[in-house]
């Protein structure tokens, strides 16, 4: 590790190694990424993994078709599997509100070059899905680029990927001081001191503490996100493809296979916030007991969708922790009155909005200003109001 970079990312988690890769593919090669614990450590290592076109912000759903397309590049650029399944998706609409809502996204997404997608009828996506349940179902739309990733393999090709072009990255390094300079900052670690011209905090869990350092005070909080695994399901054993994505927006769930089993995930009405100080240090690897009485209407909405659920057991639970911000969307670009320190935080879905993520902020860094329009990301749409 050296004395000095240009940039230093802080945080080891899928962003943070996407936006190193991405400044290096961009050119600078004097940058360092320093993880406190190992690469995935934090929210990376346990997420679903699902990627999927859609997102209400046309500019945000642009990103993550970005972020899709590049995944496949940085597993064959890196050589390292990411366990890439393209399987299709769907999401569905229950009620005229959100039918009309779906059919107007899907005309957005043609004007801006989104055109995998199209409309189906409830009966053929269940064509598509053939475990899932049709009542109450007013159509839906399929787009070809969603399916799932292996998160830990995924990771490491970023960083692979940011290595082989120049970049540097430092596992077991602890970031426990930020000090603001005439030219950049000291990033103090317990390995010793790096000055640069430009900090990225991507530290997830760890974004509020960070930011603090710097005399911020970031509106994110860790929020406990639940998902489980299913047994093997019977009618999956025989069929020659996979299960779609399958989004239930009305249902608050979302749906993929698991070897021959599915990992149904729920979107958590009474969301249950936790450590909105910042996760403590020495967390990373660790889960919470399922809260099953908490999560129990939409579990009742999962398994009435997908009927076969009922009929076999839970294989395994995962209870873990992600960062939000109030709107749900991520904090990304410059701080207002602090030179040189950028924010990509609150990036809920890193693996589906990292790649575009990390683009954009590299974009930032490096020309002035990135190419897409991130305004619906942009880490200036909060002021001292929205702090927590």
């Amino acid at each position: 590790m050296k004395s000095h970079y240009r940039v230093v990312v802080i945080g080891g988690g899928v962003v943070g190694c996407s936006v190193l890769y991405h400044l290096a593919k961009l050119g600078w090669k004097d940058v360092c990424l320093l993880e406190r614990s190992v690469l995935t450590a934090g929210s990376s290592w346990h997420a679903a993994g699902g990627v999927h076109a859609l997102n209400a912000d046309p500019n945000i759903a642009a990103l993550q078709a970005y972020t899709i397309d590049l995944l496949a590049e940085i597993q064959e650029e890196s050589g390292h599997d990411i366990g890439l399944h393209m399987t299709g998706g769907l999401t569905m609409a229950g009620t005229p509100d959100r039918w009309e809502w779906l059919q107007a996204a899907y005309r957005v997404y043609q004007s801006i070059g989104i055109e995998d997608c199209e409309l189906v009828t409830p009966e053929e996506a269940q064509r598509r899905c053939p475990i899932m349940s049709t009542d109450g179902l007013l159509g839906g739309m399929w787009a070809d680029r969603e399916g799932y990733i292996d998160t830990t393999g995924t990771v490491h090709a970023y960083a692979i990927c940011a290595r082989n072009r120049g970049a540097e990255y430092y596992e077991h390094t602890k970031v426990e001081e930020l000090i603001q300079t005439a030219d950049g900052w000291k990033v103090v670690t317990d390995k010793g001191t790096i000055t640069c011209e430009h900090v990225v905090n991507a530290a997830g869990l760890w974004a509020k503490q960070v930011g603090r350092m710097a005399g911020i005070e970031l509106p994110v909080s860790p929020l406990k996100h639940h998902y489980l695994i299913s047994d093997t399901i019977p009618d999956l054993v025989d069929l020659d493809f996979e299960m779609p994505m399958t989004v239930d927006l009305e249902g608050f769930t979302y749906l993929r296979q698991d070897q021959k089993g599915v990992l149904l995930g729920i979107y958590e009405i009474d969301h249950e916030h936790w450590a909105m100080d910042g996760a403590p240090w020495d967390y990373g690897m660790e889960l919470f007991q399922e809260q099953t009485d908490r999560i129990e209407n939409e579990l009742i909405c999962g398994f009435n969708r997908y009927p076969v659920l009922q009929d076999v057991g839970v294989k395994t639970w995962v209870n873990g922790a992600f960062t939000f911000s109030p709107d749900g969307n991520p904090l990304v670009g410059p701080v207002p009155g602090k030179r040189g320190y950028w924010c990509a935080c609150a990036v809920m879905a890193g693996f589906l909005q990292g790649g575009g993520v990390g683009k954009s902020l590299a974009e930032w860094i490096i020309e002035g200003e990135p190419e897409a329009d991130v305004f619906g990301m942009d880490v200036a749409r909060y002021g001292r109001w929205a702090e927590n």
